[in-house]
């Protein structure tokens, strides 16, 4: 059975990056499929699909999950979302364009819970993320594109 032509799904709550998945999608005429629970302006390209879920917790992260597979590129910084895509065979890139695959989740995922308790424990020690930069953006676009030439690969 042939494969079907690769599909980008996007975690877009919180997401800077969704203009740039267009970009390459376009150029790549890959189908998109741009998930939120609201809050998005649906873009008039006609390769993207706008998903509005439900508001519950993680209902965006859900759909993806159930849906994306191998062959397909889920674009998310949400680190149980990436596992979950991972072990389905989708390629995951987050924001910076770094990418999430079966070497690094498990480290990836250990080091988050980790955090997640210290910041339970020391309710002063919160995010200190610093700001999404144009080198992040360029690392993305770069990430994105290479995980497209990979998908048509496939």
């Amino acid at each position: 059975m042939p494969k079907s032509d690769p599909i980008i799904y996007v975690d877009a709550d919180a997401c800077p990056v969704k203009s740039e998945v267009e970009r390459v999608g376009t150029r790549h005429r890959a189908r998109m499929v741009i998930v939120s629970n609201g809050g998005i302006r649906p873009s008039q390209n006609p390769l993207v699909d706008t998903v509005i879920v439900s508001a519950g917790a993680d209902e965006a992260d859900k759909w993806i999950a159930d849906r994306a597979g191998p062959g397909d590129i889920v674009v998310t910084s949400d680190i149980p979302l990436a596992a979950k895509c991972v072990a389905a065979g989708a390629q995951v890139l987050r924001h910076d364009g770094s990418e999430l695959s079966e070497a690094n989740i498990g480290s990836v995922l250990a080091t988050r819970d980790l955090m997640a308790d210290v910041r339970a424990a020391d309710p002063f020690h919160q995010g200190r993320g610093r700001s999404f930069s144009k080198a992040d953006r360029a690392r993305f676009l770069d990430g994105l594109e290479r995980a497209m030439q990979r998908a048509k690969r496939a």
